[in-house]
């Protein structure tokens, strides 16, 4: 039985997408799996499934930051190099035959300890852009997979499968998730994403106007880790984070949340109406040119962080643009590919 080693992690938006394929792998059987991650959020989130975990630390470079961030980088190329290695000890042990990576700062030791060792490594981009990682991977990948056809065709070794979507967001009751989640309210409900840590802005936003927002809508607020308040408000529920999100998506008839290619996937298969504010700041952009490739061809709103005030405003145009449902319903974007890319990895396996 062949053996895939999965890797990444950092945000949560590098583990989810893995989570749907070991999952789809482990249903059908065929192949052993394993995941190699840091102490991080990776690790909580793989641990359910009981798989194979190797840990090793990892360096992240952070963005910005001036002269204070430039000095803090220098101890950069020593922490990479001992990541490598402690990524060639769990490679060892594994034996896998197949490293796929999913991104991010975490998978470049792995990859580059892999390539080394002649393992053959495969890579997927979820951005409509290579995020860094990805950027100084692509030579050591046998192929980058990504979410975006016009990503692919930029490649030499690129080929498009679309995201992975975990399958229990589709299986989820709508009436039963109202009457736990919301008390089987009338009102339209709006589920609020602020990211796998949460949104400070979008948070405040909220809370800003919940009386008015809750006047009209149910309001379901993922805020993040340790960002609850305190609040009595009717018709207004808060979660630090919730496991099954099957079952928020299920009872939203509309979304708003952050532009993180997980999130913005997710919400286009369910078919569900959003409103997208992308995150700027500190990032190279990938959010604003996410929600801006779907805004493009009618699938979605886009509210920039300036025009918060205007929130109440976009949720009710998302409810009632009637051009977006029927987008929507025949977009093909965000359709899972687990089963796609488990015909990649048997391939790539046999090589």
């Amino acid at each position: 039985m062949k053996k895939v080693l999965f890797v990444g992690g950092g945000s949560a938006g590098h583990v989810v997408p893995n989570i749907a394929l070991i999952d789809c792998m482990l249903r059908m059987g065929k192949m052993d799996v394993c995941y190699m991650g840091t102490d991080g959020l990776e690790k909580t989130l793989i641990a359910p499934m009981r798989i194979p975990y190797y840990q090793i630390s990892c360096p992240k470079l952070i963005r910005g930051g001036g002269f204070s961030a430039l000095k803090n980088n220098w101890s950069i190329p020593k922490k990479f190099k001992q990541a490598v290695k402690e990524a060639e000890a769990g490679l060892k042990i594994f034996s896998p035959d197949l490293v796929f990576s999913k991104g991010g700062y975490v998978s470049l030791p792995v990859v580059t300890a892999a390539s080394k060792m002649e393992i053959p490594c495969i890579t997927h981009e979820s951005d409509f852009s290579l995020g860094l990682a990805n950027k100084l991977m692509v030579k050591k990948c046998a192929t980058v997979l990504t979410a975006f056809p016009e990503t692919a065709d930029k490649l030499k070794n690129g080929k498009y499968v679309g995201q992975p979507i975990r399958k229990s967001l589709f299986t989820a009751s709508r009436h039963g998730a109202k009457l736990d989640y919301c008390d089987g309210t009338k009102k339209p409900v709006v589920l609020i994403l602020g990211g796998g840590s949460g949104s400070v802005t979008i948070n405040n936003a909220v809370r800003a106007d919940i009386r008015n927002l809750c006047d009209k809508y149910f309001i379901l607020h993922v805020c993040g880790k340790g960002n609850v308040v305190d609040s009595t408000m009717k018709d207004y529920r808060q979660y630090e984070y919730v496991s099954n999100m099957g079952d928020l998506y299920a009872a939203a008839d509309v979304v708003v949340s952050r532009a993180g290619a997980g999130a913005l996937f997710e919400t286009l298969a369910l078919k569900k109406p959003a409103v997208f504010i992308p995150l700027v700041k500190q990032t190279r952009g990938d959010q604003l040119e996410n929600a801006r490739y779907f805004e493009r061809r009618g699938l979605c709103k886009v509210l920039q962080e300036n025009e918060l005030s205007k929130l109440d405003e976009s949720i009710s145009q998302a409810l009632e643009d009637a051009d977006i449902k029927d987008a929507l319903s025949t977009s093909r974007y965000g359709e899972g590919t687990a089963n796609t890319m488990y015909q990649i990895f048997k391939h790539l396996c046999v090589r």
